[in-house]
């Protein structure tokens, strides 16, 4: 049997930890629940939830929160044959404040970081080229010898797959913020798919607009380009076909992590081939139903889960169109993967 995964991420994983008590800040927080996290980390253990063969290349620490991370990501079904243990440094530790409906400041403690330590060495360059999805990250690109492993992980695909490039802007990771254009320039000439929300595509094509944004990332020579829009919806565009999915109403908990379940959604839809429409709004389903949850990669739903959003969202809509008035809010993939 065939062990070639439908879903390659690389980029960053954490442990989070997340205040227990909501609307506190840091210094008054009392308790902490941890989880698995990290943008790339969690899109792979989203794509799982959708029966994904699924695995994340990234590094960890020779400490117990990097056993923590392998064995987190077993009991979600991601192959962990890709993380790398690095010696010397110290698995990350991301913290956040969780003020909803729209405010969840992230702290990031990621001093050398393990997963911007990889190298071309560390790479299944086989099971790379033959991934149905690698996916690839900004953040990927913010250091060596982390941005020359991305760019050559994604260099050799097959023909016929998808290489996916999340746009990913963390600015406090960059030494230099200005050269992110340039680097963001060098992947989408490997990328078939790109998504960002619309600070994300203002770094890797100069605009804010989602529709002229849209029309260069195409131009860059992606198929597929998402432009994420929190409350006015997300927007996909090929050459040939153009989506727009207005958000979904719910009641926010904490809006990290709907961005990487939009993400795993995404790829599952592009691996599975199926319609364009269909495939955003299993993802804009799924990212409203992380935003409604405390956790990232914990709170993934099943597809189960979303149709029974979409189903629900339908009537509610129904409904409204004869005088009812949602009281949640509209959510459409907010940060960690929120916009």
């Amino acid at each position: 049997m065939s062990d070639a995964r439908d879903l390659i991420t690389l980029g960053r994983v954490s442990v989070d930890l997340y205040p227990e008590q909501i609307g506190v800040g840091l210094a008054d927080v009392r308790t902490f629940a941890k989880y698995l996290g990290g943008s790339a980390t969690n899109v792979a253990v989203a794509g799982a939830r959708h029966g994904l063969r699924t695995s994340v290349v990234t590094g960890v620490g020779q400490d117990p929160l990097g056993d923590f991370v392998r064995r987190a990501l077993r009991g979600f079904g991601v192959a962990d044959r890709h993380v790398v243990t690095v010696s010397g440094r110290q698995t990350p530790v991301v913290l956040c404040e969780i003020f909803p409906p729209d405010d969840f400041p992230l702290y990031f403690y990621r001093p050398n970081a393990p997963d911007l330590a990889l190298t071309v060495e560390d790479l299944d360059t086989e099971a790379l080229r033959t991934a149905r999805i690698v996916w690839i990250t900004g953040s990927g690109l913010s250091a060596e010898p982390s941005r020359t492993t991305t760019l050559r992980a994604v260099a050799d695909r097959v023909e016929g797959g998808d290489t996916v490039l999340d746009l990913d802007w963390r600015p406090m990771f960059w030494a230099d913020p200005s050269e992110a254009p340039a680097w963001y320039a060098r992947a989408l000439a490997h990328a078939t798919v790109a998504v960002g929300n619309r600070d994300e595509v203002e770094v890797a094509v100069g605009t804010r607009d989602p529709d002229e944004a849209a029309d260069r990332l195409l131009a860059r020579g992606v198929r597929l380009a998402v432009v994420k829009q929190g409350p006015a919806g997300v927007l996909a565009r090929t050459a040939t076909e153009e989506i727009r999915l207005a958000p979904i109403p719910v009641d926010v908990v904490n809006g990290l992590g709907a961005g990487d379940a939009f993400g795993g959604a995404l790829a599952a839809g592009l691996a599975g081939g199926l319609p364009l429409r269909r495939t955003l709004e299993i993802a804009n389903a799924a990212g409203a139903l992380v935003a409604g949850r405390h956790a990232c990669a914990d709170a993934m739903p099943t597809l189960a889960e979303i149709d029974e959003l979409i189903a629900r969202s339908a009537g509610a809509a129904s409904g409204s169109a004869v005088g009812s008035t949602p009281s949640a809010t509209p959510v459409s993939t907010p940060t960690e993967g929120q916009l």
